[in-house]
């Protein structure tokens, strides 16, 4: 039982991993199409990850996966993507101060935290995962027994740890200092010198201020 725990954690967080890359890929190929540049959008400071897809990923492994009709699984992923998009923007402000989207120009929004047309996408995305990313997860599974993915995992999870938490950190430490609060301990002094906004603002580069 230990054991099966243990595989099903390890494979949610590689469901998180991938899905935070393809994420971050199609943010660019998405904007190459709409704005006819190349935008780099990330979500965590190192590598190439956005992790409200990841987070999404998740959600599709866990809920849609057990959904055969692709009828449902649409009206599945949009109920759920728009859900999930609402929540994250409404943290990162309440966390950050920020937000890295604003639909409150689209037709149907909520509070310009998620819309009609969004929910669509994230209902298309369900049927692609649902007929062509959740089989191939089912043939990769297998992997995850063999000694060498199981040392990769832990490096991955001690650097997507490390990752996700100075992210949150330099974050929280850029809203301080827009709020002139100076730097109180040797902490705050290493954000400030390491992670100055001029960096966040470029890696960062679609959030703004609320």
């Amino acid at each position: 039982m230990g054991k099966k725990v243990i595989n099903f954690i390890i494979i949610i967080f590689w469901v998180f991993v991938i899905g935070s890359v393809f994420g971050f890929f199609g943010e660019m190929m998405y904007a190459l199409v709409y704005t006819r540049t190349l935008e780099i959008r990330k979500g965590l400071i190192y590598g190439p990850f956005i992790q409200i897809y990841g987070i999404g990923a998740v959600a599709y492994y866990i809920l849609i996966s057990k959904v055969q009709d692709p009828k449902k699984a649409f009206f599945s992923g949009m109920i759920m993507g728009g859900a999930l998009e609402y929540l994250c923007s409404f943290f990162q402000e309440i966390f950050f101060g920020t937000i890295s989207w604003d639909y409150s120009n689209l037709f149907m929004n909520l509070n310009g935290r998620t819309s009609l047309l969004y929910c669509v996408y994230w209902g298309m995305i369900a049927i692609i995962y649902l007929k062509v990313v959740y089989p191939m997860f089912l043939k990769i599974e297998p992997l995850i027994h063999k000694k060498t993915v199981q040392i990769f995992t832990v490096f991955m999870v001690l650097f997507m740890t490390f990752d996700i938490t100075i992210s949150c950190m330099a974050g929280n430490r850029q809203q301080e200092r827009r709020d002139n609060i100076p730097a109180k301990n040797s902490l705050d002094e290493f954000l400030d010198k390491m992670y100055p906004d001029e960096l966040l603002d470029r890696i960062y580069n679609n959030k703004k201020d609320v």
